[in-house]
């Protein structure tokens, strides 16, 4: 809770109150009237964060709703930032780059060929997202993604958690000066950013929700099946007297006396079974309709929005490859970020790939994951997708929707 201790103290501190860090999970705060009363606190109020906080104190944490309250206090501050970092001293470039691509980069069908190693910069786009997943329990989380606006590469979870790590280290923040501006250029454009952030940032809410989800699926097993138990227990001894009175042999009787007794109970025994009918039928009802009420309880809603964008103009070595395809080639870069000390995956034309894989296509040298050039299905040709983006070359036949990376679906799961 430290850090959202150190966030809290920093922002009521832009608002003009007087805060001090009493022990380590506690603030107390004298607060100008306006925010006493947006939040309801006495003149001096004592807050709280996690496990070291004071009894008495007002306890703030993830899981309430402090962060929608600070969260609007802030407004849209701190949304969009551009920070540089600096070149640190006595770097020196990878010992062996070749190595390293190899690593980075598999190319089936064609050849590379590094060309040149060279001292630069790059400009980064990291973006956080906040996802609040709704079932009979309620999930936040914060996944982040990043971009090499320079390069087009997607930066991968590793990169991206390091290149935070290196800027939480900083010593200060560095705005990026005019020419480090100009070397390497601006961001996307939103629309851009939005197309290519769509997908991974579905694929990384699933994967940090697949915990959640799984305990929520055997929840929702154990409650379906501890209800069907249930019913079945009725409908069966339902069904049992059911048999015993259709198979029950009928009254017989001599005379008129008995002929009227006979009838009578034939009549008593009809209403018995047509009530067992009755009785298994408003069990079955009663079943379905608790198995809505479950299906109701465990379905899954996920809200995903955007938190926060920041564009790092970062140090990289940028290798410079030559990719040979037949009588085609084409140059690509791939940057060794100095600050997290790792290189960048290999970029992607059509998709997104977290493997090294990459397939160069005939027509203009698109490097592709190995689906981005799988046959039709219509007439099994293979053709690039970057290249024919909705049809096939040879047949029309659409090509379908754009795959997310890791995803299986465009909708997020629910609970049967």
């Amino acid at each position: 809770m430290t850090a959202l201790r150190d966030f809290v103290c920093d922002l009521l501190e832009s608002e003009g109150a007087i805060v001090d860090v009493v022990e380590p999970g506690c603030l107390d705060v004298m607060a100008p009237e306006a925010l006493r009363t947006r939040f309801g606190w006495p003149d001096l109020a004592r807050l709280g964060f996690g496990a070291g906080a004071q009894a008495g104190s007002i306890p703030i944490g993830l899981e309430d709703d402090w962060l929608d309250r600070l969260g609007a206090l802030l407004g849209e501050r701190g949304r969009s930032a551009v920070l540089q970092i600096a070149l640190p001293e006595g770097t020196a470039p990878p010992n062996d780059p070749e190595r390293l691509i190899v690593r980075t980069l598999e190319l089936p069908n064609a050849i590379w060929r590094l060309k040149a190693v060279e001292l630069g910069r790059c400009n980064c786009l990291l973006l956080s997202f906040r996802y609040t997943a709704i079932s009979d329990e309620k999930r936040n989380g914060i996944v982040w993604l990043g971009f090499n606006c320079t390069t087009g590469a997607v930066l991968h979870d590793e990169l991206v958690a390091a290149l935070r790590r290196s800027i939480d280290r900083a010593d200060g923040w560095q705005a990026p000066t005019p020419d480090a501006i100009g070397a390497v250029g601006t961001v996307w454009p939103a629309d851009m950013v939005a197309a290519r952030a769509l997908p991974i940032v579905e694929r990384l809410v699933r994967a940090d929700l697949e915990p959640f989800v799984t305990a929520m699926q055997r929840r929702a097993r154990r409650d379906r099946d501890r209800v069907h138990a249930y019913h079945e227990d009725l409908r069966n001894a339902a069904i049992a007297k059911l048999t015993g009175l259709e198979r029950a042999p009928g009254p017989g009787g001599k005379g008129k006396k008995g002929n009227e007794e006979a009838a009578k109970a034939s009549e008593k025994s009809a209403a018995a079974i047509a009530r067992e009918r009755l009785r298994i039928a408003a069990i079955e009802r009663e079943y379905a309709a608790k198995l809505d009420d479950l299906r109701h309880n465990y379905a899954l809603a996920v809200k995903v929005e955007w938190v926060q964008s920041l564009a790092v103009i970062a140090p990289v070595y940028r290798h410079n490859l030559l990719i040979k395809r037949r009588k085609g080639e084409r140059t690509i870069a791939l940057d060794w970020h100095i600050a997290a000390r790792r290189m960048e995956p290999a970029p992607c034309d059509w998709g997104e790939s977290d493997k090294r894989t990459r397939i160069v296509c005939d027509e203009r040298l698109h490097l592709t994951p190995p689906e981005g050039q799988s046959p039709c299905l219509g007439c099994g040709k293979a053709f690039c997708r970057a290249c024919r983006p909705d049809t096939c070359a040879r047949c029309g036949a659409p090509v379908g929707a754009r795959p997310a990376a890791g995803s299986r679906g465009s909708q997020f799961r629910t609970v049967d």
